[in-house]
This record gives C-alpha cells, sequence and structure tokens, in this order.
C-alpha cells in the first residue's frame, strides 16, 4: 500500500495529458461537425462596400490635412 502512494504522482502527469489530448480531440471532432461559416449575404456586402468608401474618404480627409498625396511616399 505504502508502494502504491509513491507510485500515484508519478502517473497523474502522463494521465492528466492523456485527458487533456482526448479533450481536445473531442472538442476538434464537435468543431468539425459544425457547418463552415456561410457566404456574406447582400447586405453584408452592402455594408462592407460602405465601409470602405467610408474609410477611403477619411484617408483620403486625413492626407488633405496633412499634406500628403494619394501616390506619393510617405
Amino acid at each position: 500500500m505504502d508502494q502504491l502512494l509513491y507510485v500515484l504522482p508519478a502517473l497523474a502527469c502522463p494521465v492528466g495529458m492523456g485527458l487533456m489530448m482526448w479533450f481536445m480531440m473531442r472538442s476538434r471532432r464537435s468543431d468539425a461537425d459544425q457547418p463552415p461559416h456561410t457566404a456574406p449575404t447582400t447586405e453584408q456586402e452592402q455594408e462592407l462596400a460602405r465601409l470602405r468608401k467610408e474609410v477611403e474618404a477619411l484617408r483620403e480627409e486625413q492626407a488633405a490635412k496633412t499634406g500628403l498625396h494619394k501616390g506619393s511616399p510617405a
């Protein structure tokens, strides 16, 4: 019985590692079962286009304030 107490701490690490690997494999498998992300909808594409235009306008405004022009080296 005394020897069992010495062996248990030595087995704790490999057993714990095996359990962690098993849980990680289960979570990866459940992630694979989920459907992939769908393509963006027309509404999302329109919002993205609007935001890109807004960003470009802000960049041009900032460049005009600092005196930098589009195409000139920064």
